[in-house]
């Protein structure tokens, strides 16, 4: 696994080892960031990794430009990669490592972003109440099957690289009433 594009291009990254941490293939950041970048979401944004995992994604989104990012993780493993892989893209300056659960991240109040990589467990279900809380108006979605779009979200595209769906969420604003 590697930085694919950007300031650290072609830095290998670290992964945790076993089955509970599922690192985005090479190709399928490429795409996404791709159409993140032609839609203008990643350069100087404020990115939340949740799930982080190894950090690929947000790591992604800051050798591309982004702002900062937020690496949100809970397993030790997980976040020893994350930070290492941080050090090696000389990227750490520009982060910010939580070790805590995603949900209690959220629940615990946090800032806005303008970004949100979301790349949860397989067995994960819970995006509903997941996507009800995330403080972003973008957010990228990795589920090993397609998901329906939660109120207050618009699907902007869907893929399927293999067994991975990805999705790009936008939050939809109710209409204001002084609007005509």
């Amino acid at each position: 696994m590697r930085v694919v594009a950007g300031t650290a291009r072609g830095r290998q990254l670290l992964a945790p080892s076993g089955r509970d941490t599922r690192p985005t293939a090479d190709r399928v950041r490429e795409a996404v960031f791709n159409a993140l970048h032609s839609r203008g979401l990643v350069e100087g944004a404020r990115v939340l990794d949740l799930f982080a995992g190894s950090g690929a994604l947000g790591i992604e989104a800051l050798s591309r430009g982004a702002a900062s990012a937020t690496f949100v993780e809970r397993s030790p493993e997980a976040l020893r990669c994350v930070r290492a892989n941080l050090d090696a893209t000389g990227l750490a300056g520009r982060a910010t490592v939580v070790d805590a659960d995603a949900n209690a991240f959220l629940r615990n109040g946090t800032d806005r972003f303008d970004l949100a990589l979301l790349d949860p467990p397989y067995a994960f279900d819970a995006w509903d109440a997941l996507l009800a809380r995330l403080p972003a108006e973008a957010a990228v979605v990795e589920s090993d099957r397609a998901l329906r779009t939660p109120p207050g979200w618009t699907m902007v595209r869907s893929a399927r690289y293999g067994t991975t769906v990805v999705g790009l969420l936008a939050r939809v604003h109710p209409a204001s009433a002084d609007e005509p």
